[in-house]
C-alpha cells in the first residue's frame, strides 16, 4: 500500500495518540494530529521528537528519516483540518460518551468513504458504529503502549464492519510496521479481558494483606517470567484507565468476577493514578 494514497488523522496527543502519530509518520504517511488544547498538543509533539531522536541515536532509523517523519505531522486544534483524511484513529479518553461525540463530529466532517477507527481498549465498536451514518466503515484499532515499540494491533470488527474496511485497516497497520490480529467485538476484546482480571486480583491480594505490591510483582517477574509485575503494569497503564476498563467488562459481560477492587476505586478517587500522577502502587519522580 502506497502511503501517499492515504492521509491519517489522529485524535489525541496523549501517550497512545502521539505514539500512533509517530509510527504512521515514520512509515511515510502524512498525519494530521488533533488535540483540544495547545499545551497537550505541544507535549505530544515534543514526545514524538524525543522518541524519533532516540530511535536515530540507536541506529534504528537515519537522523534524516527522523526529521522527515516529524515534518510529516501537521498539528492542529481545528477538527475541520481532518476533513481530507482517509483514516482517522481516535485515541481519546476511555469514556463511551466522549468517543461517541467525536465519532459523530467526524462522521459529518469526513468524506463518505473515509474510515473511522477507535484505539479503545474495551468499548464496543458496534455501539460506536451505530451512532454514525457509516457503520460499515467503523473499526477498532487497539495499539499497545509504547506504540513505537509494541508490534501488536488488535483489529476489532464491529457487527457492521465491512470486509473492505477490515482489509484496508489491516493493510495500513502492516504498512505502519505492526502485526494486526483479528478480534471480534466483545467487552475488553482479548487483551484486556484476560489482563485486567489478573491486575484486579493482584490489587485484591494487596488490599487483603496477602502480600505487599513489591512481593506480588516479584512473584510474577521471577515465577512467571513477566517483564514487569501486574501492579507496576497497572501504574504504567494508569489506574484510572484500569478502573474504566473493569467497569466496561463488568457492565458488558454482566459477571461479578469483573467487579473492580475497592482499593483500586479509592486510589483513583485519591488521584493516585500511577506514573502519570507520580503516585500509584509505587511513587515516581516528577517529570522534567
Amino acid at each position: 500500500m502506497n502511503p501517499l494514497e492515504h492521509r491519517i488523522g489522529v485524535i489525541g496527543a496523549g501517550t497512545m495518540g502521539n505514539g500512533i502519530a509517530h509510527v504512521f509518520a515514520r512509515s511515510g504517511f502524512e498525519v494530521t494530529h488533533y488535540e483540544v488544547a495547545q499545551a497537550a498538543l505541544d507535549r505530544g509533539l515534543a514526545t514524538i521528537r524525543i522518541n524519533l531522536d532516540r530511535e536515530a541515536a540507536k541506529g534504528k532509523i537515519d537522523p534524516s528519516e527522523a526529521a522527515a517523519a516529524h515534518a510529516r505531522i501537521k498539528p492542529t486544534l481545528a477538527l475541520a483540518d481532518l476533513a481530507s483524511c482517509t483514516l482517522v484513529i481516535e485515541a481519546a479518553t476511555e469514556k463511551f460518551a466522549v468517543k461517541q461525540d467525536i465519532f459523530r463530529q467526524l462522521d459529518t466532517l469526513l468524506a463518505p468513504e473515509a474510515i473511522l477507527a477507535s484505539n479503545t481498549s474495551s468499548i464496543s465498536i458496534t455501539k460506536l458504529a451505530a451512532g454514525t451514518s457509516r457503520p460499515d466503515r467503523v473499526i477498532g484499532m487497539h495499539f499497545f503502549n509504547p506504540v513505537p515499540v509494541m508490534a501488536l494491533v488488535e483489529l476489532i470488527r464491529g457487527l457492521q464492519t465491512s470486509d473492505a474496511t477490515f482489509d484496508t485497516a489491516r493493510a495500513l497497520a502492516l504498512e505502519a510496521g505492526k502485526t494486526p490480529v483479528a478480534v471480534n467485538d466483545a467487552a475488553g476484546f482479548v487483551s484486556n479481558r484476560v489482563l485486567l482480571p489478573m491486575i484486579n486480583e493482584a490489587i485484591f491480594a494487596v488490599m487483603e494483606g496477602v502480600a505487599t505490591p513489591e512481593a506480588v510483582d516479584e512473584v510474577f517477574r521471577l515465577g512467571m517470567a513477566h517483564p514487569m509485575g501486574p501492579l507496576t503494569l497497572a501504574d504504567f497503564i494508569g489506574l484510572d484507565v484500569c478502573l474504566d476498563i473493569l467497569r466496561v467488562l463488568e457492565d458488558g459481560l454482566g459477571d461479578p468476577k469483573y467487579r473492580p477492587c475497592p482499593l483500586l476505586i479509592r486510589m483513583v478517587d485519591a488521584g493516585w493514578l500511577g506514573r502519570k500522577s507520580g503516585r500509584g502502587f509505587y511513587t515516581y519522580p516528577p517529570k522534567p
